[in-house]
């Protein structure tokens, strides 16, 4: 790598103020700094847009650097845009925009900024990932030219004309509109170096509570509390499980945040104790605009403490938002960061139990009547900072003081749970992001592949798109085609807004809920393995959702796709994106490798694309041979009914007949694991026809009664003779077991072997 060789090294300085400048006649002096008078002449000082005026105090202050990566042809990073994971060339058209806004419906395959941005990039080749991370939190423009290897150029050397190959390279060209240079350089070598070097300077994903993993139904706006009731109640009798309930905006009480509405929810804690009693939760929004009206406790305290961000002119910032006309809290201030966790109190927050968690929307901040439907870059945060230099910033902040608000309700024991709309680097320490305002269209399903790729390998794990498309209605077979994407995805919930027709898992038929019911409980099946990834993700910052590459680095072929990918290293996930489709055309990595059809035991070797065909019940996920993943044997209406439920292990094996795996288990929602150290954290190995249950971090102790009840070996080339389980208690005992010799699989069950201590299975 080397910097600025392309000399764009760029920093303005800030200026006198123009008021603070001196006198006209100071100013005509033989001495004046005309360059000064130049750029107000080109009305730097000033800067329209549309209607707004944004009145620079400081004048034009932008910042850039360029960086030139040598042999680089592959980057990925700086979300969020609704494009490509591997970032293309900006040359022919417009740069990467880094610029937090609500984009309602948001245009695909577009490098104009929407809700979240992380100023990150990762470059890859053969043998070789590193990272720039440009720390700035204003309007940041990101230009990438590759210049592609030419095989050989002449080059005169003397009376000798020599062929020398010429490596391709890339140029990346960073521009802020204010700040510091503050460049970070992660020199890998490998992704997974990369990605340590990252989360060291930013932290990692946060443990999410386990059932946050589950299924979450939510829609602008479930009515009232019958309502919720109903869709509660519609849940049970289909038989689908499902985890948190949601209610937007028109909960409250003339959308004022912290309030309910006393006509539709008269009864809040009843209601959640209802939901309480299905160990299922409630999600609420709360957004950072304030309805401005005195007799609302919440405008009235943060008024009287000067806790609103102010305009330039030194007077509260007022916008209009959902509530109409609205002040904006200043979460850039810690004292309103912990004023604003305080509201979280259950003493505070009326209405509230401990089931309860937030999800924080509108916050780029959106601002209906500004400049971009967003807040004016000269309004003015606490320390005198201008909005432009943190606006990208701003929603992180709101994010941060909302999990500790959760934190503090419990004085420290549980872990919150907080959905984000708008993001910084670092936003994975508080919880999770979504894609924002997608639309009910198959290029929307299509999209979020690579959005929630880029997404993951920039630090936030934590990611989904809303099932089925948040505007519009669509069609049965999209639905049921996103719900099986999203059950593959780490944060899993069903959105839409408020003038859809409504959408409920059981409204589209027999057959589509039947293939809903599936998807999500497919999903509920794989929650020891999700949260166990999770585990990873916390304490490696391993990413959960995996683009080929990070998996396979020394495979080219992987360098560029992006319609499958990996779900920890164990599954591959393929989903089906084009309407009416009959086979999907699937590519599996790794010479060395064998896949297997977890389903139909089918498998393959790796290196090569296969053709899988495909129904509507069909979404292809393979499980990569030496792996092992554990599962649960039966589905609960929710995780909290899942605890007890016996696990299976289903090992695949390599091509030389190992496995490995690991499995993680705490309580769900408590920082014990952490503070206490009451976990458990087991690892699987097969070799040799024996599969060990051990420890693999003796820091950890935590009682479990679950047990393993089944075992399934896929590649198993030939039947045993004998299998016999060795338990801590010393004894060995003969195991039944069922073989197939056409799929070469082995089946072992009613083994009741503690999934907490030692213990190994021969096979003889």
């Amino acid at each position: 790598m080397s910097i600025n060789s392309l000399g764009q090294l760029y920093f303005e300085h800030l200026q006198i103020p123009l008021k603070e400048r001196a006198t006209k006649e100071n100013e005509e002096d033989a001495s004046v700094d005309t360059s000064q008078q130049n750029q107000e002449d080109l009305g730097l000082w000033e800067e329209k847009f549309g209607k707004y005026v944004d009145v620079k105090v400081n004048g034009p202050a932008s910042i850039g650097l360029d960086f030139s990566l040598h042999g680089f042809e592959y980057l990925y990073g700086i979300p969020q845009h609704a494009e490509s994971h591997q970032l293309k060339n900006t040359g022919d058209g417009d740069a990467y925009r880094l610029y937090n806004l609500d984009v309602y419906g948001y245009k695909i395959n577009d490098k104009m900024g929407i809700y979240g941005s992380v100023p990150y990039l990762l470059a890859h080749k053969l043998g070789r990932t590193l990272g720039i991370f440009w720390l700035n939190s204003s309007e940041t423009l990101v230009e990438i030219n590759t210049e592609p290897a030419v095989k050989y150029s002449l080059t005169q050397m003397g009376t000798v004309a020599a062929k020398q190959k010429v490596r391709s390279r890339t140029n990346v060209h960073w521009m802020s509109e204010s700040g510091i240079i503050d460049v970070f350089l992660l020199t890998g070598p490998t992704p997974s170096d990369v990605f340590k070097q990252y989360s060291s300077l930013t932290g990692t994903q946060a443990m999410p509570p386990l059932f946050s993993l589950g299924y979450h139904q939510c829609r602008w706006n479930y009515e009232d509390e019958h309502d919720v009731k109903a869709v509660d109640a519609g849940f049970d009798k289909h038989d689908i499980p499902y985890d948190v309930m949601w209610l937007d905006i028109e909960h409250t009480e003339g959308k004022r945040y912290f309030t309910w509405d006393k006509k539709r929810f008269p009864n809040p804690k009843r209601m959640q104790e209802l939901l309480q009693n299905k160990k299922r939760k409630l999600v609420v929004i709360s957004d950072p605009h304030i309805k401005i009206d005195p007799d609302y406790s919440v405008y009235a305290k943060a008024k009287e403490q000067g806790f609103f961000v102010k305009n330039h002119e030194g007077g509260d910032f007022e916008g209009v938002c959902w509530p109409g006309l609205s002040s904006y809290l200043d979460f850039t201030n810690p004292k309103v960061r912990e004023w604003y966790s305080g509201l979280f109190a259950f003493s505070v927050y009326e209405g509230s139990t401990d089931i309860l968690y937030i999800w924080n929307d509108m916050n780029e901040p959106s601002v209906f009547k500004g400049p971009e439907l967003t807040m004016h870059k000269n309004a003015i945060h606490h320390g005198n900072w201008e909005h432009r230099e943190l606006h990208n910033i701003y929603g992180f902040y709101q994010q941060m003081a909302t999990a500790e608000g959760l934190i503090q309700r419990s004085k420290g024991k549980e872990r919150p749970f907080v959905l984000t709309r708008s993001f910084f680097a670092g936003s994975q320490k508080y919880g999770a992001v979504w894609t924002g305002d997608n639309m009910a269209e198959w290029s929307y399903l299509k999209i979020s592949i690579p959005m929630l790729l880029t997404l993951s390998i920039t630090g936030i794990s934590f990611c989904g798109a809303d099932v089925g498309g948040f505007i519009g209605n669509p069609e049965a077979e999209l639905l049921v085609r996103w719900y099986q994407a999203g059950a593959y995805q780490p944060f899993f919930r069903g959105h839409s807004t408020m003038n859809t027709k409504r959408r409920e898992p059981w409204l589209f038929g027999e057959e589509n809920t039947r293939l809903i019911r599936q998807a999500i409980r497919e999903r509920y099946a794989l929650l020891p393995y999700w949260y166990s990834l999770f585990y990873r993700a916390h304490v490696t910052s391993e990413p959960i959702m995996r683009p080929l590459w990070v998996e396979f680095p020394d495979e080219l072929e992987t360098f560029g796709v992006e319609d499958e990918y990996m779900l920890g290293s164990a599954l591959l996930v393929h989903p089906v994106t084009e309407p009416k489709a009959t086979v999907v055309d699937v590519f599996l990595p790794g010479s060395n490798e064998v896949w297997y059809d977890p389903k139909t035991f089918a498998h393959w070797e790796g290196a090569c694309t296969v053709k899988i065909p495909v129904a509507l019940d069909t979404i292809p996920v393979f499980q990569r041979g030496g792996s092992v993943v554990p599962m649960k044997t039966t589905i609960g209406k929710s995780t909290g009914w899942m605890t007890d439920i016996p696990y299976g292990l289903r090992v695949a094996l390599s091509t030389e007949s190992s496995a490995v795996g690991e499995f993680y288990l705490d309580d769900g929602h408590s920082f014990q694991y952490l503070h206490q150290k009451q976990f458990l954290h087991r690892k699987f190995s097969f070799c040799s026809g024996v599969l060990i249950n051990s420890c693999a971090d003796e820091r950890g102790h935590y009682l479990s009664k679950c047990v393993v009840e089944q075992i399934l070996v896929l590649g198993l080339k030939k039947q045993p003779s004998l299998v016999t389980m060795h338990s801590s208690d010393g004894k060995d005992k003969p195991v039944a077991f069922t073989y197939c010799a056409e799929t070469s699989t082995l089946s072992l069950e009613k083994l009741s072997l503690n999934i907490g201590t030692d213990w190994k299975v021969y096979i003889k």
